[in-house]
């Protein structure tokens, strides 16, 4: 796992056993959307507390699904600023539930769901029982689509707006870095215009260690020098080149 996403899961894991030493003590950190402007840091306390061992469990799951992948693209920094803005707009969007007490991680793992689907809406997510893969971006599509529906519908005893927020927190900061930041210098942390390739640039890519990267980014990474061999280096867009060379810096 990538840096923070072990964080994050070491974190949620650490808290879910106070909450069974001290279940008093943190129940105040529960998000109560009615409460909100007394209780103000429970607009972030909240994603760190779950409501049992299979609650935590599914959301760690879909953390160590998506994390690793995006936080190799966007960096540690800006993917625990993406987990926690995600949680903070489930946080607000749940005034539309005003008397629920709402804990979970859910908001903050769906943003991290849609950034997946943001980068690679083709790649195929297998859902139980589902026998074949589902496109991330229809995924996320769907899921979205259920949670404004059940939100609206009420009841069930999940926090759907919660949900919602997280997918609506993500979206935004997205657009936000994609106009602000410009797409490739956000997607690779590094300068958008890079001088003509070479080829001692060529060996440095090939060099890349294939074994610490996510198996995705190790696709992504043949799939670029796939390219190369065919077309040469000229046909590499400025996204191609500076996933590579973000690569070969490690």
């Amino acid at each position: 796992m990538t840096p923070w996403v072990l964080r994050l899961v070491f974190l949620n894991a650490g808290v879910f056993l106070l909450q069974f030493l001290f279940p008093a003590p943190l129940s105040r950190l529960a998000l109560r959307p009615d409460h909100l402007l007394a209780q103000p840091w429970t607009a972030f306390t909240y994603m760190f507390l779950h409501g049992g061992p299979m609650h935590l469990f599914f959301n760690m799951f879909g953390l160590f699904i998506f994390g690793p992948r995006v936080e190799e693209r966007l960096g540690s920094r800006r993917f625990l600023a993406l987990y926690l803005l995600s949680g903070l707009g489930g946080a607000l969007l749940s005034l539309a539930t005003p008397a629920a007490a709402i804990i979970g991680a859910s908001g903050a793992l769906f943003g991290v769901m849609y950034a997946f689907a943001h980068f690679w809406p083709d790649a195929g997510i297998l859902i139980f029982p589902i026998p074949f893969p589902i496109p991330a971006r229809i995924l996320v599509f769907f899921a979205a689509g259920m949670s404004l529906f059940l939100g609206v519908r009420g009841g069930g005893g999940v926090a759907h707006f919660a949900h919602l927020g997280g997918f609506v927190a993500a979206w935004l900061y997205m657009r936000w870095a994609d106009r602000f930041t410009g797409a490739a210098r956000f997607k690779a942390r590094t300068a958008p215009t890079l001088p003509k390739p070479s080829t001692a640039d060529r060996r440095r890519w090939e060099q890349i260690d294939r074994n610490v990267m996510h198996p995705l980014n190790r696709e992504e990474l043949d799939r670029i020098l796939d390219k190369i061999s065919r077309d040469g280096m000229a046909s590499l867009s400025t996204t191609e080149r500076t996933f590579l060379e973000r690569f070969s810096q490690h």
